[in-house]
């Protein structure tokens, strides 16, 4: 039986605010996250991920009450990532309503909380997020975490390797230097992270168009496709306009049948 593949908007978190970044830098100021979600339930959109970008580097914790505003609304299974580095903190976001967590520098600094987590809370709620950019010389990808801030050496294939076998159900591929430029998924080095897992992979960073959601699933072999911009922004000067294609313009898109 033929399925749409997942088509996820990332939307992001800053002083309370949702905001849109540029390779994670000059957040520019989109809107309310409730107005937002309440556009997304109209849309009928089927997952959303929610990360804070400011939690971790300020080394906060998750902001419990703001997040279950945001999930009290949202009709859709939200999965939240931001300041996440304990069993507890994964709990009481279960307890407000979160359906996934992503866990992004903490899992780099501890894999053994995924394990304690995925044994807890088993992996299907589980979600790592590799940020992933180029080293200085262009040549290979490595991971970085604190929202970029600091870089750790480490090969992103190797480390979705290992964050799989610590129990991760899902894995972000989160491609800092395609944020926000809508210039396309770097659809060889997803395919290459496909290959070497056994786990979904959902990619995000760069996607512009339907046509590179449809080219990441297809030629790279992703599960989903999360995207930013592309259902924030409309048309060449970026006016906001929060958008999200209906069911018949995603089948048409995978070549599943469309029925009346």
């Amino acid at each position: 039986m033929m399925f749409i593949p997942r088509v996820i908007p990332c939307l992001l978190l800053h002083q309370g605010g949702l905001v849109k970044t540029i390779r994670f830098k000059n957040p520019r100021y989109i809107g309310d996250p409730i107005n937002t979600v309440r556009i997304f339930n109209e849309k009928e959109v089927d997952e959303l991920i929610i990360l804070d970008i400011d939690a971790t580097v300020k080394n906060k914790e998750p902001d419990y009450g703001v997040i279950e505003n945001i999930v009290s609304e949202a009709f859709m299974p939200v999965c939240y990532g931001g300041g996440i580095t304990s069993i507890e903190q994964i709990r009481r976001l279960f307890w407000v309503g979160v359906e996934k967590v992503s866990i992004s520098s903490a899992a780099i600094a501890n894999p053994s909380l995924i394990e304690d987590a995925a044994r807890q809370f088993g992996s299907q709620s589980i979600v790592v997020t590799l940020d992933i950019t180029k080293t200085l010389l262009k040549r290979q990808y490595q991971v970085v975490t604190h929202n970029a801030t600091k870089k750790t050496g480490l090969d992103p294939i190797k480390t979705a390797m290992l964050m799989e076998k610590s129990g991760a159900g899902e894995l972000v591929i989160n491609n800092v230097d395609r944020d926000g430029t809508m210039a396309g998924y770097d659809l060889e080095y997803i395919k290459e992270i496909t290959d070497s897992v056994g786990i979904p992979v959902i990619a995000l960073g760069g996607a512009g168009s339907l046509n590179d959601i449809k080219d990441v699933v297809i030629k790279s072999g992703a599960s989903a496709a999360a995207a930013g911009s592309l259902f924030i922004y409309y048309g060449r000067l970026k006016a906001v306009l929060i958008n999200y294609p209906d069911q018949r313009q995603l089948q048409q898109l995978f070549g599943v049948g469309v029925y009346e």
